[in-house]
């Protein structure tokens, strides 16, 4: 039977802590032999009111992911009571149930690759003669795989930012995307649906249930 994804994820740095406020150490899932998970424990509760960006642990759904990726993606299964935000929400205990383990370095760069190539065209349109964005992406895909050296990568990166400065509204949100999956690959997705608005926002966020849905092999 196929195991049914939990609603909410959670964010963390490589070592298991928030990442994006707040310094909490969590209890992190633990894969078994057999390919399923054990959860990690219950976060302690919160006291108080529960508060968006002041109290309680937050967690985000699928289409809420977008605005807060970073190293480490995790299904959470939040308790009873839950505050509900625009990009987020608050919860007075949850835990974590298993790790999205397709997203990785690699995967995270290259769903950034993604994102940007497919709002390229609003520089190339006018730019035509440019191809600076272009190559950081090459360059960010065949460092992804580990084709490309740091320095290649980097110069790719300053470079499609040069092109980024230069240009102007959709056309620069699409050279930044570039230069994002070239550099702090996470966040070109979030540069790349500012270029294209409501339909490219909606691919990546299917894009990205794919990416998280796939076990990475143990």
């Amino acid at each position: 039977m196929e195991r049914k994804l939990l609603n909410f994820y959670k964010v963390l740095d490589k070592h298991g802590r928030s990442c994006h406020g707040g310094e909490a150490e969590w209890s992190l899932p633990t894969r078994n032999a057999d390919g399923t998970w054990t959860p990690g424990e219950w976060m302690p509760e919160v006291r108080g009111n529960l508060e968006p960006c002041a109290n309680g642990y937050h967690v985000v759904t699928l289409e809420q992911l977008l605005d807060w990726l970073g190293e480490r993606i995790f299904e959470v299964e939040p308790g009873d009571e839950i505050v509900h935000e625009d990009n987020k929400s608050v919860v007075r205990t949850c835990r974590l149930t298993r790790e999205c383990t397709g997203w990785d370095e690699r995967t995270a760069r290259l769903f950034a690759c993604d994102c940007a190539e497919r709002v390229l065209y609003l520089f190339e349109a006018r730019h035509p003669n440019d191809r600076r964005p272009r190559k950081a992406i090459e360059t960010a895909r065949r460092y992804a795989e580990g084709k490309a050296a740091v320095e290649e990568l980097t110069a790719a990166q300053d470079a499609a930012w040069a092109a980024a400065e230069a240009a102007a509204g959709a056309a620069e949100a699409a050279a930044w995307a570039a230069a994002g999956a070239a550099g702090a690959a996470a966040w070109a997705a979030a540069w790349a649906a500012g270029a294209a608005r409501d339909a490219e926002r909606q691919w990546q966020v299917e894009r990205l249930r794919e990416i998280v849905e796939v076990e990475a092999n143990a």
